[in-house]
């Protein structure tokens, strides 16, 4: 489906196919719908009414949002002491973040800032420059559709610097989606003899970009991909409160089924 769209030239409609695809709308019509033939249908009305319903409030519990993240993603697990320990002493390696969004101007600061999900890596990409001595490289343009300013990676090189004391070594400035930061990156990397690449991003995304990266790296010189995911959950284990209702977990929902549709459509 991906490269369907590269084809048609059209893979600046993905965003918004994606939030009409992933948004409570559809659901949302089946609720209407159900509604308009309560007088005329009316087993049929509730039987739509129901399907509309029930999902909606199934994706707003943590139990339910929890376990389609982990069963649709199947994200790695953390790095553990002992692989730690092994980068500390690898050679020809770096530390790859990816960008997770960013935002236009932040008026508390007066310019261009990184979304959360984007800080979030970002800091843990330079807490492991820190613990392992490895350069950190920074991925991300700007993304499909978004105004012109300036890209991911020249926001972090500058929040990097000035916030974290920990200057990056390279910035990909020119990738628009998970597909393009890894053949950039990894392009970019390989000219200066990188034989090796820790790769920083969200556990629920870590799947489809280890994927992308590990088809760049197949192409010519062979370079090793270790996944280092972030934002894995402490516990799994699911209880009572974990059925009501929050609308932050419809977000957890929509991310999931987001890379789930983004995987099996080779994004």
């Amino acid at each position: 489906m991906n490269d369907l769209f590269l084809t048609l030239g059209i893979e600046g409609w993905k965003p918004v196919l994606g939030s009409l695809l992933l948004s409570p709308l559809p659901l949302l019509i089946l609720v209407l719908v159900g509604a308009r033939l309560m007088f005329r249908r009316r087993l049929l009305a509730w039987l739509l009414i129901l399907l509309g319903v029930i999902p909606i409030y199934l994706a707003c519990t943590n139990a339910v949002s929890g376990l389609l993240q982990r069963g649709l993603t199947r994200p790695p697990p953390a790095l553990a002491a002992a692989e730690m320990a092994a980068l500390r002493k690898a050679p020809r390696t770096a530390i790859v973040v990816l960008g997770g969004g960013r935002r236009e101007l932040s008026p508390e600061y007066g310019v261009s800032n990184l979304k959360e999900r984007g800080i979030e890596r970002l800091r843990y990409g330079i807490w492991l420059s820190r613990e392992t001595n490895l350069p950190l490289a920074f991925s991300g343009g700007i993304g499909h559709g978004g105004k012109p300013g300036s890209t991911e990676a020249e926001i972090a090189a500058r929040i990097a610097e000035r916030e974290f004391g920990r200057p990056l070594r390279w910035t990909e400035t020119e990738s628009r989606d998970t597909r393009e930061n890894a053949l950039r990156t990894v392009a970019l990397l390989r000219k200066d003899g990188i034989e090796q690449i820790v790769l920083v991003t969200h556990n629920y995304h870590m799947r489809r970009a280890l994927r992308n990266f590990e088809r760049a790296a197949a192409q010519g010189t062979p370079l090793k991909i270790v996944a280092a995911p972030m934002g894995l959950p402490s516990s799994t284990r699911i209880e009572a409160r974990d059925w009501l209702p929050l609308a932050s977990n419809l977000q957890t929902t929509t991310i999931a089924l987001h890379e789930w549709l983004g995987y099996l459509a080779g994004a």
